[in-house]
This record gives structure tokens, C-alpha cells and sequence, in this order.
């Protein structure tokens, strides 16, 4: 207890006096036991107890501290040391049920007297629980706005919105979406129709609760519900007589496990249009919702339906870009004889416009082609479609890659050149036009494969012995790129059974799970087959980081059988056409081919080889393929381009390509670094010879 030496100085009690009696801030004097010997008349306390009945007390029974053991440890720390402990935060009120607990600032100073005696401690209390409180609920709406939005996902969205309210704000958080929000739809006005289904996006608290992604209309006479047809917070304590709880007995199920005592429901609502139900739950000994906090999630759910209906608008977006994207590809499988196909496509998160193809060839020969338009949205999947287009008619042309790349590029700069034309407001007109695409044409009779790429990774091919391919592909620039660099292209062999990987990888992280899906391969022999590696390399790529969509393509080689070939040298004279015309008759009986079919092919053959003769150049070599199509090939070594003549009624020639033009399905002409090949197909006429399945461009 205090000892009294001397009188003290009127001025000085009166001065006490006042500082014990209107202070706002309690004031508590303490002995070296830490119980109450004086206290100020604006000390709490246990409100069924006078303040004289306080005195002699313990001072952390009598301010009701949360944390009493600590806070008395701290007191001693200040009676020992005499260092003073300033606006220490502390916790007030312990009771069983919902905490009405409140926060307050304290501060200890040790009492000493005139011969420096340690006599007590002064601890001085202020409730700041108002500011505490509203500090707070600023740091919720900090969190939320710094937290909630970055992607653009629905469900995503909703999940940033539940981990950045708990466990700071609430114990529990629920955020159920109208479906069609999710699918990307329009959100439908308020009111609500009551039969209006939700999907339960998110869900998170410190029980398990709901399963999530469960769609259905929410109960009648409850308050989630209500909220659709009245948009505003609701607040509601919940206890075991709350009727409405009977109407939903799974969400009840959830409230009594998590003893969860007081709930805010609140609308997703922007601009008149309703998106889904927000509900914030506390349990326990937490502080019970009141007027205060439905401010707070006013305003939490004005910011996170905000940024739902980003998602959705982007979700609407990415949607037709993905079905525009899908109807441009082709969506019949595509059979080939001569190369056994495997696709893997991994779509990104915003879209693209990554694509592959598999163009059949005269001369049984395939193109394998991977392109990647950079962006995301309509736009990219547009852009892929023209691209792809374009390479399909390039194609018919049997271009050479490198040369097929030339003119594809070409055509990108013309797209560049027509966006730069738009109107300035319009998005496209400052977007750049950036894209890849790597080439391969695979030979079955020779077994080589030319290959070119612009921008893309180069292919990774694996020989049937497990050995790799050293298939270092000169690199090219991008499509439409500035400057007008080559697109260098290389021939390689690759035995029958070899398997080849193109895909639109560029980035390091990515290639590196690339070779590592195709490590298996490069151990030794596999000849699983394409589909069982292409989950493997599903499994490597999405297990690592992916910067965006992904397409693989897999092939593996087979060789065209020799009976399916005949090859013959040509003199350059009169006699080539007799002679090849006995050839082909010869070959054709024993393929078995029909008549009718025998005397077009002949007839080919010998206007192909009369053209020859006439403006080509020794060697001459003529060869007869039999695959999907009848193929008629003659090769000499000019590099004049042969061209259809009109021929007047009184001219005695030049009607040789017109004559092929009118009876072949079509013909061409293939440059090659000594000479030409002039070709023609026409069907085989034989069960299963048509050309089905070509995959071409919707």
C-alpha cells in the first residue's frame, strides 16, 4: 500500500482529484502486487461491482483482460526494470458467447517514492476500440482491393474474394454465381426469379463445408434468397430457434458444426444487374456482425461484383473466341497411310491462337504444319483461321516449306498492312500481328523430311533404335517480321518408325518439360503408341509452368511400300512416250486397276512426257505412285514453268496441259534444287482410294 509522508500541496490533490474523477481514460494505481489500490471513476470493471469493491483486486481481473497471464508478466517486466511500456494493445472481456470484447491502449510507469522506494505502478488505460475496430475494416477493404480481381476467371474471382475476407473479416465466406454469369451470359435484372439457379464458386473457412461447384436454385424463406429479390445486406444472428433454417438443412448443417453466430448475406449487384450472393459468417467467441461491418461489405461486394462482371465479360470473349477457334480447325480425325498422327492441344488460360495440320501431298507425301498467332481472344483465333487458310492454298501449290513460309509471311504482312488501315479507336489498330509456324514435308518413297519454321521451337525427332535426330533447323524470323530474311530450310532421313515432335513451345521452362516428356523416347526403342505419349506429354507440360496455350503435334513415319511405286528413266526423244506408256500399262494390270482408269493414266503420261521432251532438259524420269490417289510424276531439269495453252481449232499442238487440267483431278508443278516434277492425280478408282478426310479448312 501507498505510504502518505507529508501533506500534500492543495493544488496537487486538487489537480489528482480532477484526473481521478473526469478523466476519459481509466486510471489505475497498483501495488508491487499488482492489485487495484485506487482507480479512476471512468474505470470499467464488472458492471454488478462498485469501484470501492474493486480495490484489493487483481488488476487483470478487475479491467476483465483476454490475456491475463501475459499482460501480468508485463507489469512485473516494468516494476523490475522501471522501463515504461507505452500503448501496448490488449484485449478486454472473456465471455462464452459471442465476444463483446474491446480494445484498449495501456500504458505502465513504475511508482517510486522521495527516497526512490518502488512503491507501485501506474497503468493507464484508453478504449480505442472504435478505432481499432474502424482500422479494421479499412485494412478489409485495403485487402479485398489489392487482392481481388487479377484474374479473369468467374470462379477464380470468387475465390480471391472468400481468402482475402477470411480470416480477417469473417470465420466463413460462400460466394454462389447465377449460372449464366458463369457461362458468360448476361446477368439477368433485379428482382430475381426465385427458380434463378446459382453455382456455389467458392467456399472457405475453417470447417469443410459445401462442395463446391453445385448448381441450384437457393431455398425459399431463407435469407439468402430474399436477397435476390431485395438487393441489399442483410444482417442476421442465427441461433437454434432461427426458423428459416429448416428450409436449407445442408447450409444449417454447415452453421451448427461451425457454431457460426451471427451472418451477413449480400447481393452481387452492378448496375442493376444481379451476379450472385455473398455470405460472411463469425462463430464462436468472435465479435458478432453489427451495423458497422454491413457498411463494410457493401462495400466489399460492390468492388468484387465489379470485377466478377470483368471476368464475365472476358469469359464471354474467350468462349466464341474458343468456338470460333474450334470451327476453324478441323473436326474430323484424319487418316493418312503413310504417317500415323497424334495431336495434343493444352488450351491457356486467356485463349489463342495456336493451331496444326495435316495436308495430304501429291506423290503420297504429307505436310505437317504447327502455327501459333500470339495474342488472345477473337482476334488471335481470326487471325489463326486466315493463316490457316492461307497455308492450305499455298499447299496446293506443292511449295517447297522454306518457299511456302516466304509466302505465308508475305500474306501476314498484308494483314498487318489492313489493320494499320482501321479506324484508331478500333482495338486491332495499334495490335501487333505476331506469329510462328514451323513446316515439314515428309517423303514415305525416299524417307526424308524437309523442314523450315519461323519463330517456333525446331522439331525433336527420335529413330527407331532410340537414337535423336540431330534436326537443328536453321532458325527463321517471325511471319510478317521486318527485314526480308530467308526461312532457311533442311532435308533429313528418317527410317521408317522414326517419331517426330512439332509443337509451338518457345518458351526455356517449357522446352524443358518438352524433352523431358520425351526422355522415355530417347532411352531406347518405344513403340507405344502415339496417343499413350501424347498423355505423357500432357503430364510433363501441365505439371510445370505454362505461359499459355500449347500445341503439340506427333508423327510417326511409315514407308510407302515399293509395289506401290514404279520408277523408270526416259530417253529424251521420241521413244519416251511409247516406253512409258508400256510401263504404265504393265504396272496398272498388276496394281489392277479398272480400264477406264488405265487409258486416262496413259493418256496423262504421255501428254506429261510429250511436254517434257518438248521444253525440258535431260535426265528425264518418270514415276507412278499408288497411294490415296493415282499419281503420275515426270521429272526433267529445266526450271521453265510449263503453262496451259489454248489452242486455236487449226493448231496442230500445244493442247498437252490442257488436255491433263480437263481429265486430272488436279496437277501441279514441283520445283526442286536440279529441275521440276510435273505431276497430275486422279483417282484411283479402287475400294477406299477417294480422298476423304483431307481436313480441310472450315
Amino acid at each position: 500500500m501507498f505510504a502518505t509522508r507529508g501533506a500534500m500541496p492543495a493544488q496537487d490533490a486538487a489537480i489528482l482529484k480532477a484526473v481521478f474523477t473526469h478523466s476519459p481514460a481509466g486510471l489505475h494505481i497498483l501495488d508491487c502486487q499488482l492489485r487495484v489500490v485506487r482507480t479512476s471513476s471512468a474505470t470499467g470493471g464488472p458492471p454488478d461491482m462498485s469501484a470501492s469493491a474493486l480495490l484489493g483486486r487483481p488488476f487483470t481481473e478487475v479491467c476483465d483482460l483476454a490475456e491475463p497471464e501475459e499482460e501480468a508478466a508485463v507489469a512485473r517486466r516494468v516494476l523490475e526494470t522501471g522501463e515504461p511500456v507505452v500503448n501496448r494493445m490488449v484485449r478486454c472481456g472473456r465471455t462464452s458467447g459471442p465476444s463483446t470484447a474491446s480494445a484498449h491502449s495501456i500504458s505502465y510507469f513504475r511508482v517510486e517514492d522521495s527516497q526512490g522506494n518502488v512503491v507501485g505502478l501506474v497503468a493507464w488505460m484508453v478504449d480505442v476500440t472504435e478505432r481499432e475496430n474502424a482500422r479494421e475494416r479499412l485494412a478489409v477493404l485495403e485487402n479485398v482491393r489489392t487482392k481481388v480481381g487479377h484474374r479473369l476467371n468467374v470462379m477464380d474471382v470468387c475465390w480471391e474474394l472468400v481468402e482475402a475476407v477470411v480470416p480477417g473479416f469473417a470465420s466463413m465466406a460462400e460466394v454462389e454465381v447465377i449460372e449464366d454469369v458463369v457461362r458468360g451470359e448476361d446477368p439477368p435484372l433485379v428482382p430475381v426469379s426465385a427458380d434463378t439457379p446459382l453455382r456455389r464458386a467458392a467456399f472457405h473457412g475453417l470447417i469443410a463445408g459445401h462442395p463446391v461447384g453445385v448448381v441450384g436454385p437457393l431455398s425459399a424463406d431463407t435469407p439468402f434468397s430474399d436477397i435476390l429479390s431485395d438487393p441489399r445486406p442483410h444482417l442476421v444472428m442465427i441461433d437454434e430457434g432461427s426458423s428459416w433454417l429448416a428450409a436449407d438443412p445442408a447450409r444449417a448443417d454447415v452453421i451448427r458444426r461451425s457454431g457460426a453466430h451471427s451472418l451477413i448475406v449480400a447481393p452481387l449487384v452492378l448496375r442493376g444487374h444481379a451476379l450472385g450472393v455473398v455470405s460472411f459468417y463469425r462463430r464462436g467467441q468472435e465479435d458478432a456482425f453489427d451495423h458497422e461491418d454491413v457498411a463494410v461489405v457493401s462495400a466489399v461486394c460492390t468492388h468484387a461484383a465489379l470485377c466478377v462482371d470483368n471476368a464475365r465479360q472476358f469469359m464471354r470473349e474467350w468462349i466464341i473466341a474458343r468456338t470460333v477457334q474450334r470451327r476453324l480447325l478441323p473436326h474430323r480425325p484424319v487418316s493418312h497411310a503413310t504417317v500415323e498422327i497424334s495431336e495434343l492441344y493444352l488450351p491457356g488460360p486467356e485463349g489463342g491462337g495456336a493451331w496444326s495440320d495435316v495436308i495430304p501431298l501429291p506423290g503420297a507425301r504429307t505436310a505437317l504444319i504447327v502455327g501459333d498467332v500470339a495474342g488472345q481472344g477473337i482476334a488471335a483465333a481470326i487471325t489463326m483461321g486466315l493463316l490457316r487458310t492461307a497455308v492450305h492454298t499455298l499447299a496446293a501449290l506443292d511449295l517447297q516449306p522454306d518457299e511456302l513460309l516466304a509466302r505465308l509471311s508475305d500474306t501476314a504482312a498484308r494483314l498487318v498492312a489492313a489493320r494499320a488501315t482501321l479506324p484508331p479507336r478500333d482495338p486491332l489498330h495499334r495490335e501487333p500481328l505476331t506469329a510462328g509456324c514451323v513446316i515439314a514435308t515428309y517423303d514415305p518413297i525416299d524417307l526424308t523430311c524437309t523442314m523450315a519454321r519461323a519463330g517456333l521451337a525446331e522439331p525433336v525427332a527420335v529413330l527407331p533404335d532410340g537414337t535423336s535426330a540431330g534436326l537443328s533447323v536453321p532458325p527463321g524470323p517471325e511471319l510478317a517480321g521486318p527485314g526480308n530474311a530467308p526461312f532457311p530450310a533442311i532435308t533429313v532421313r528418317l527410317p521408317e518408325g522414326s517419331t517426330l515432335a512439332m509443337s509451338t513451345v518457345t518458351v526455356v521452362d517449357e522446352v524443358r518439360a518438352l524433352s523431358a516428356a520425351l526422355r522415355p523416347l530417347l532411352d531406347g526403342a518405344d513403340t507405344r503408341p502415339l496417343p499413350d505419349l501424347r498423355e505423357d506429354f500432357a503430364q510433363a507440360l501441365t505439371g510445370g509452368r505454362r505461359t499459355g496455350e500449347t500445341q503439340v503435334l506427333l508423327v510417326r513415319t511409315k514407308a510407302l511400300p515399293r509395289d506401290r511405286v514404279l520408277t523408270c528413266a526416259l530417253p529424251a526423244d521420241s521413244e519416251a512416250a511409247p516406253i512409258a506408256r508400256a510401263e504404265v500399262r504393265r504396272q496398272l494390270e498388276a496394281w489392277g486397276i479398272d480400264e477406264e482408269t488405265a487409258f486416262t493414266t496413259e493418256l496423262i503420261v504421255s501428254e506429261l512426257v510429250g511436254n517434257a521432251i518438248r521444253y525440258g532438259a535431260p535426265p528425264l524420269r518418270l514415276r507412278l505412285v499408288l497411294e490415296r490417289m493415282l499419281t503420275s510424276e515426270v521429272r526433267d531439269a529445266a526450271t521453265s514453268a510449263p503453262q496451259v495453252k489454248h489452242a486455236r481449232t487449226v493448231d496442230e499442238t500445244g493442247r498437252g496441259l490442257f488436255i491433263i487440267a480437263s481429265i486430272a483431278e488436279q496437277w501441279g508443278t514441283r520445283y526442286e534444287p536440279a529441275g521440276k516434277t510435273v505431276w497430275a492425280e486422279q483417282p484411283t478408282g479402287l475400294p477406299g482410294g477417294d480422298r476423304g478426310g483431307a481436313g480441310e479448312p472450315a
